[in-house]
């Protein structure tokens, strides 16, 4: 079994008819997902997605992949190959596309109008190459086989890429439900008759690798819901994600048996879900949808609201709600339907949230007392039963956090995937397929990108961690002036502290300790501004440790004259 190394160093060149593979996403985190294939030359990237911020990385919007990788090779890509809409294989693509526009981008028709309305925000046209399960199309060296997989969201594709070095299978996300809602079966014939002709390299989602057994069906979902519209005495408000098509689909079935009208709350919900009803995934009966601005003027016992927020994201509609920051205000008998499966390290946040709820009254239904979400991800036997069926020569596990890329490793290995041929790899490493072997062939710089606001890649790990500072322990700004040619003290200390917890008049103790330090400096003929700032910073952080055991920024203002 291949295991990445933290002392890999830089790759040697692409070997000779061989076939590169490198994640620039996705492996080691549930998000960011990115995958580069390089062939004599050429490019191939499946999927570009974003990772969500957690908590300590403040003011941070959004995780993109790292594109230094491929940055100076933009013109040697043949295409963008999506596998499903989802924002963790999509996201990223607009920024991805502001370096090179006319990349073309592969997918299913519904994977492609989401992308189109999303890139439409950020004035981009995009080159679009829409196709279907059971199609084959070249891009350069790159012969790409799409099957279709079924998954959370509609017309979600594996890809199997064909180059001279071997066949690769990337199953891209998937599950194996076997009465889905549109009917779209996960096309294991196809997967075996790729095992027939011989896969080379397995690339194959691990989320639900430590689950054992197989996924629920989204059937099963349908009498719980029921159960809550019959229930309900007032308002019904569901938060799910923006692009889960098949529950918004089971919430307007259930809002019209029950005589209920519906209103979309939140942009990226209302954008979605007119684009699934334009392109014919999306049914809405006539006269259920009514808009969000008029939704006071119904009686609560008719009204169902569907909403974002369902991860407990701070500018969310729910989370708005829970708040009383937004116009539609949670009464008591409200019931709220959390309609969404809980994304890793989202536990604190959407708990607080469910909290908030509770205290207007509202009675809230989640995963937690209630099956109102199944996965979009296979289980361990789904997983061992594509492998049973691929029988891959080599194997990699993408797609999850560490603990499930080992997981899904020990399955394959299980099924007869020689240990040696399993590649665990994280992201940056590189992967080489030659000859029918795939094995670690260096890494490449790969870290996170973070977007804040309107800035893109500003935001450094040094400046995440002064906001952490400035968020847990406050700043603490001390003032002075000194004469530029000896550094004699001439004015103040000033100190001014905020967020700190520390009384202004406590520092009446620091000052007579500020002015020795900087006495002794001057004595010691040092004029330096930056030996005087490391000085008070020293002098002060010492004092504030010792009485407070405390450790807030401290700023030094060092005025010269």
């Amino acid at each position: 079994m291949s295991h990445p190394h933290p002392e890999l160093g830089p790759p040697p060149p692409p070997p000779e008819n061989g076939l590169r593979i490198v994640a620039l996403g996705g492996l080691g985190e549930i998000g960011r997902n990115m995958a580069v294939f390089e062939y004599d030359g050429r490019l191939l990237v499946v999927d570009c997605g974003v990772l969500f911020p957690e908590p300590d990385q403040p003011g941070v919007d959004l995780i993109l992949p790292d594109f230094d990788y491929i940055r100076g090779r933009l013109d040697d890509i043949e295409a963008l190959v999506l596998t499903h809409a989802h924002e963790d294989h999509i996201g990223a693509v607009p920024y991805l596309l502001r370096e090179r526009r006319d990349i073309p981008l592969v997918g299913s028709r519904l994977t492609l109008g989401l992308i189109e309305s999303k890139l439409a925000e950020h004035r981009i046209q995009p080159v679009k190459v829409e196709v279907i399960e059971g199609e084959r199309r070249s891009f350069g060296p790159f012969e790409c086989e799409f099957v279709a997989v079924n998954h959370s969201i509609p017309d979600a594709l594996a890809v199997a890429v064909r180059t001279p070095a071997g066949l690769v299978l990337h199953t891209g996300d998937f599950k194996m439900d076997q009465l889905p809602l549109d009917g779209r079966l996960t096309d294991l014939g196809a997967f075996a008759r790729l095992g027939a002709e011989g896969v080379d390299l397995l690339m194959s989602d691990s989320t639900n690798s430590e689950v054992p057994g197989f996924v629920t069906s989204e059937r099963d979902i349908a009498p719980v819901i029921d159960d809550v519209f019959r229930t309900a005495a007032k308002r019904i408000i569901v938060a799910s994600f923006a692009s889960h098509i098949h529950r918004v689909q089971q919430i307007m079935d259930a809002a019209e048996k029950h005589g209920r009208k519906v209103a979309l709350i939140g942009r990226s919900m209302v954008r979605n879900m007119g684009v699934a009803r334009e392109l014919g995934y999306l049914k809405v009966p006539a006269g259920l949808l009514v808009d969000s601005r008029e939704i006071e003027e119904w009686p609560p016992e008719d009204v169902v609201l569907i909403c974002t927020g369902s991860q407990g994201e701070p500018m969310a509609a729910l989370s708005r709600m829970a708040n009383r920051d937004h116009p539609i205000r949670i009464a008591e008998g409200d019931t709220v339907l959390l309609a969404s499966s809980l994304v890793p390290g989202n536990e604190t946040a959407v708990s607080k949230v469910i909290n908030g709820l509770n205290r207007w009254g509202a009675r809230v239904v989640h995963k937690g007392n209630a099956r109102v979400h199944v996965s979009g991800h296979a289980a361990a036997g789904e997983l061992l039963y594509v492998l049973n069926l691929t029988k891959p020569s080599n194997f990699m596990p993408v797609h999850g956090e560490w603990r499930h890329l080992r997981a899904h490793a020990r399955l394959a290995e299980l099924t007869g995937v020689p240990r040696e041929n399993i590649v665990i790899a994280e992201d940056g490493v590189v992967v080489d397929l030659v000859d029918g072997r795939a094995r670690i062939a260096g890494a490449v710089p790969c870290g996170y990108v973070f977007v804040d606001g309107t800035s893109v890649g500003d935001i450094t790990d040094v400046a995440l961690k002064d906001r952490r500072i400035l968020g847990d322990e406050g700043f603490i700004s001390i003032v002075v002036v000194v004469d530029s040619t000896t550094g004699k003290l001439t004015g103040g200390p000033e100190i001014t502290a905020r967020g700190s917890g520390i009384d202004p008049d406590a520092f009446d103790a620091v000052v007579p300790q500020i002015e020795s330090a900087l006495q002794e400096v001057a004595a010691a003929g040092v004029a330096d501004e930056m030996q005087i700032r490391r000085t008070i910073r020293r002098t002060v952080g010492r004092w504030v440790s010792d009485t407070y055991r405390r450790r807030p920024m401290i700023i030094p203002v060092v005025v010269e004259v």
